[in-house]
């Protein structure tokens, strides 16, 4: 599970700089400056949870089945919530209308929010080394 985790993190990364760098050179001639500026919240909440998707692939301190929901919480929650952004932000240079998927924005975040909560929870749970 480590490994899948970790190459997901590393492929959300590196999806992340490439899109962000599209936006500011690609794009900045194409959308207005608030389209802009949403897309860029799509990377940045991309690039924030392949970080933590790194952590948690890295780590011994969170329990294998919170490792295996925090994944699938955060790869779906990255899809509905930044793909859904990338989707608005550029919603005038596609044919197809995103707003009509604007549902998935909020989904993905709650995703990406009980992600963390399941980290939460599982820290709860670790004892302290003055613990006995």
């Amino acid at each position: 599970m480590n490994r899948k985790i970790l190459i997901t993190a590393s492929l959300l990364g590196l999806t992340s700089v490439i899109l962000g760098a599209f936006a500011a050179h690609g794009l900045k001639a194409l959308i207005s400056e608030e389209s802009l500026q949403t897309f860029e919240t799509g990377v940045r909440y991309q690039m924030y949870h392949a970080i933590l998707l790194l952590f948690v692939g890295s780590t011994s301190l969170i329990a294998q089945n919170t490792k295996r929901l925090v994944f699938y919480f955060v790869l779906v929650g990255v899809i509905f919530f930044s793909g859904s952004i990338y989707g608005l932000a550029t919603n005038l240079l596609t044919a197809f209308d995103f707003r009509t998927v604007a549902l998935i924005t909020p989904i993905g975040g709650l995703l990406l929010i009980l992600a963390w909560g399941f980290l939460f929870k599982d820290f709860l749970k670790l004892k302290s080394k003055n613990d006995n």
